[in-house]
């Protein structure tokens, strides 16, 4: 039984592969997808997760959005929030994290340094 559970919100059905695909080489991790922020919000409340990782640009619901209801609730105030976004500017990096993300990466994103940041958060080796 994996020991780690991260939920990845992404629209994009590629990009999601390749982050899950790259999420796949941790040790007893395990993966659940969102295709939206309304859809990652559901899972969010419906079963316990260790990590986030967002996109911003999202039909419905926007990841900065998801992001800030998710710090709203005291509940999930110290899961670590990853944002994985094609948004590079430095305003947009700031708002991400003032809203309560604890990485910001640009896409296209590489693999060994979402895999780094995801170890560095959630404390594993």
């Amino acid at each position: 039984m994996a020991s780690i559970n991260i939920l990845v919100v992404e629209d994009s059905p590629t990009m999601r592969q390749l982050i899950v695909f790259a999420l796949k080489r941790l040790k007893d991790v395990s993966v659940t997808e969102a295709s939206d922020g309304v859809d990652g919000l559901k899972k969010i409340s419906s079963q316990k997760f260790d990590l986030l990782i967002v996109d911003i640009n999202m039909p419905i619901m926007d990841g900065l959005k998801l992001v800030s209801l998710v710090r709203q609730d005291a509940k999930f105030k110290d899961v670590p929030i990853i944002i994985v976004t094609t948004e590079g500017a430095e305003e947009d990096k700031k708002r991400g994290l003032t809203l309560g993300a604890d990485a910001y990466l640009t896409k296209p994103v590489q693999t060994n340094q979402l895999i780094a940041t995801v170890k560095e958060l959630l404390k594993i080796s």
